[in-house]
């Protein structure tokens, strides 16, 4: 597939190379001197030029790409290209700050394919880490949801029971379920549970604890307590 990447900083650097790994074509739009010479050095392709000017994303390709990454730390400039090569047929893909506000995201979220940000994946991973094994964030994808994935642990409340007999919050959905080191599938309701198990679920915030407990149960209570400090910023803040 053919990307076109605006912003050669950390997030756009990082993305277009691990675009390139997989063997695609990428072409990076950057203004700032000392971040096209770096780009170029690992030989990138560079246009040198303001990624919200059309011309500018038709040299750089974009009639012809796939997708277009508005990564640069600008909010004006990603959402200007991202309009430009909404126009020519591309996928769009903005970022927004750490300045994010719920309006603003929001906002654009409807004029583009996929909103980033950044900060809160990097913070995502920050959490996973010092929660351990047996709680995992993957995304929080809405200002009160959140999806986790947790493992069954022998103190756990349903240890053996059926996925037809658990019952979790009214707030609380099973997405899928995978037996300890096999792929997660859609779960059927005959499966039992065993410690190691899997169980990603969608869940309100304010339910999250009561989840924790009835899935993992009362080891996880410092985990429990950074979950709770965690969601406390209300989801994407």
């Amino acid at each position: 597939m053919r990307f076109v990447i605006i912003g050669a900083g950390r997030v756009g650097l990082r993305t277009a190379r691990v675009l390139r790994e997989e063997d695609h074509d990428v072409t990076i739009i950057e203004r700032d001197e000392a971040m096209i010479r770096r780009a170029r050095t690992q030989s990138f392709t560079v246009i040198d030029g303001d990624g919200s000017r059309e011309a500018v994303l038709e040299e750089a390709g974009v009639a012809d790409a796939d997708a277009l990454g508005a990564l640069t730390g600008d909010l004006n400039v990603n959402f200007t290209a991202c309009m430009i090569a909404k126009h020519h047929g591309c996928r769009t893909v903005m970022r927004i700050d750490e300045a994010y506000r719920e309006g603003i995201y929001r906002k654009y979220a409807e004029e583009v394919d996929e909103v980033i940000y950044p900060e809160r994946l990097g913070a995502i991973g920050a959490k996973n880490a010092l929660l351990g094994g047996t709680i995992r964030a993957i995304a929080d994808i809405a200002q009160h949801l959140q999806i986790v994935e947790l493992t069954i642990t022998d103190e756990a409340p349903v240890n053996g029971y059926s996925i037809s007999e658990l019952q979790l919050p009214g707030d609380a959905t099973v997405l899928a379920f995978g037996k300890e080191e096999q792929p997660l599938e859609i779960p059927s309701e005959d499966e039992s549970l065993a410690v190691g198990d899997r169980l990603v679920v969608l869940a309100d915030f304010d339910v999250l604890s009561e989840v924790r407990q009835l899935l993992v149960g009362e080891r996880s209570s410092e985990a429990a307590t950074a979950i709770d400090a965690d969601t406390t910023t209300g989801g994407l803040n």
